[in-house]
């Protein structure tokens, strides 16, 4: 099931799958929603991984987290000061094309997948 918008129960550990994912991303990189939605099995589509980072808790780098183009999604947020995301990037050292985006050639994070540990046949 892929959810969107409000959730309860559940996906409420997804939300916080996505928070641990996001405390990854070293300082100076990105990732995109749709990535996070990848790495949580699709559980939440990148507009819920949205909201997931609408609402997350302290400490989280929200910041760090863009859409599919490089481009910033917060300018539109109300509680949200414009310039915001970029100023907290910018002070990570990325640079942003005259567009508004950043490269994410250059600044995508893209973590290592933690792997189960096989079980040796006795």
């Amino acid at each position: 099931m892929r959810l969107h918008g409000d959730v309860e129960g559940k996906a409420r550990t997804t939300f916080a799958r996505v928070y641990a994912i996001c405390r990854r991303i070293p300082k100076g990189r990105v990732m995109t929603y749709g990535q996070i939605s990848t790495l949580v099995a699709g559980r939440l589509s990148p507009r819920a991984v949205g909201w997931a980072m609408h609402g997350c808790p302290e400490g989280v780098p929200w910041h760090r987290v863009v859409n599919a183009s490089g481009g910033l999604s917060t300018e539109r947020m109300p509680n949200i000061p414009p310039g915001l995301q970029r100023a907290l990037l910018t002070a990570e050292g990325v640079r942003f094309r005259r567009n508004g985006t950043l490269d994410l050639e250059r600044y995508r994070f893209t973590p290592s997948v933690r792997r189960p540990a096989r079980r040796r046949a006795t």
